[in-house]
């Protein structure tokens, strides 16, 4: 009797719902262990499939690491964008956001970032998608912050360069909080430099509560 085990073949399904499968799984396991995990081999265990099955769906890896960072990334900013209050003023907004993008419950999508950029050098789709998602990202901050200059009068801030220095302030302290290298309160460090780059008094921004969310 032939008592050689054989790993149970994936189950049948439509094209569009596998196509599927498999990104839900290569996103999962790039939220996990980040981009650099993002092989065939890999994706093919975390969905149960073959790798030649992983294959025939994509078989370009670099394009679907792209596919597989804009997955997570604009998922994250729309999340973030949509979480403004209307009840709220702009300044309490723009704080809000800051602080949200500096949880560290949100390490894993700084690794995506993190790791995007080196990866992005060698992978040109990669690339592409990294410099469309940061120009949305400059864009919306830029649009919030000309709103909440607007506001104030007294204010002489320039909403592009302000939205810039934001990002660089943002993006460096993710990639710094990842090796343990960050201010005690990155809270209390988001407030003074949005206070800077909107050029009002520091004690003009309080903090903004909101709950954290452990995703």
């Amino acid at each position: 009797m032939d008592t050689t085990s054989r790993a149970a073949a994936p189950r049948r399904l439509p094209p569009e719902e596998r196509e599927r499968s498999l990104v839900d799984a290569a996103v999962a396991l790039a939220r996990e262990s980040g981009l650099e995990a993002l092989t065939i081999r890999a994706i093919a265990a975390r969905a149960g499939v073959t790798p030649a099955l992983v294959a025939h769906y994509r078989p370009v890896m670099e394009s679907f690491v792209a596919e597989v960072f804009t997955a997570i990334v604009s998922a994250e900013r729309d999340e973030v964008i949509a979480s403004y209050d209307s009840d709220a003023d702009l300044r309490t907004n723009l704080l809000r956001l800051i602080e949200t993008l500096l949880d560290d419950h949100r390490d894993d999508v700084a690794v995506v970032w993190v790791q995007s950029w080196a990866l992005g050098a060698r992978n040109e789709a990669l690339g592409a998608r990294v410099r469309a998602e940061m120009d949305l990202w400059q864009s919306a901050l830029e649009d919030l912050i000309a709103r909440a200059i607007a506001d104030d009068p007294h204010s002489t801030a320039d909403p592009g360069s302000a939205a810039w220095m934001l990002l660089a302030m943002v993006d460096g302290m993710s990639a710094h909080s990842l090796v343990k290298w960050a201010p005690r309160d990155r809270a209390a460090l988001a407030r003074r430099t949005l206070a800077a780059v909107l050029d009002i008094p520091a004690d003009a921004l309080s903090p903004a509560a909101h709950p954290s969310t452990d995703r």
